[in-house]
């Protein structure tokens, strides 16, 4: 077995957990305030994996940016409220279980590329008792929204790995596009908010969590 260090990089909602429905309660909450119809299911589903100033000025877009921002505030406090009452997103299944097992292997490092803020993030982790599986974890605190290669970057560097021996995983078409812009390995998971369509672009499309080990292994270890 080889001793070269390989980060992988995983998405977080869609990817790693299903939050579809506490993003839903939040979203509701969010747009009557604001005395605005609530978008469908599938217009709420294409935005998640952007910043929420992002998210909400394409969910948005004849609003002024005021407007948007009181939508995005709203949102962010239904859904630590929710958080606070005990709302917690469920694994897919299989991927704890990869988690897991990537976490022992000495030869992959673990990281996390998230449009979600540092607070959710950490409150999830901890939830779970993983955070100090992650050497590292990018959120939207800290960066421009995916597609933006501002977080993958970030991560190279603090994981002290080059580029080509990483790869993205995540379930939209902001994560494939921002590995491929990074030039990094991209693969795409087929049990998220993304139709399949959107992931062409991914080195390799999984559709269930026991492929994914095989995947990583064969673009980074080819």
């Amino acid at each position: 077995m080889d001793a070269e260090q390989y980060l992988v990089l995983f998405d977080v909602d869609g990817t790693l957990v299903d939050s579809q429905l506490q993003i839903m309660d939040a979203m509701k909450d969010a747009f009557m305030a604001i005395d605005h119809p609530v978008p469908t299911l599938q217009d709420i589903l294409s935005i998640v994996g952007l910043s929420l100033p992002d998210a909400f000025s394409r969910l948005l877009t004849n609003k002024p940016q005021h407007i948007q921002e009181r939508c995005a505030e709203t949102y962010k406090l239904a859904f630590a409220e929710a958080r606070a009452k005990g709302a917690k997103p469920q694994f897919y299944p299989g991927v704890y279980e990869v988690l897991d097992e990537l976490y022992r292997h000495p030869n992959y490092i673990l990281g996390i590329a998230t449009g979600k803020s540092r607070r959710g993030l950490n409150a999830l982790l901890d939830s779970y008792e993983i955070a100090p599986w992650f050497v590292t974890a990018q959120v939207a605190d800290d960066h421009p929204s995916k597609p933006n290669t501002s977080m993958i970057k970030t991560a190279m560097r603090e994981a002290n790995v080059d580029r080509n021996c990483t790869v993205m995983i995540g379930d939209t078409s902001f994560d494939i596009d921002m590995a491929k812009s990074a030039g990094v390995f991209a693969i795409g998971v087929g049990w998220g908010y993304h139709p399949h369509t959107k992931l062409a672009a991914a080195d390799m499309l999984v559709h269930q969590a026991t492929d994914l080990l095989g995947a990583i292994e064969n673009l980074l270890r080819e």
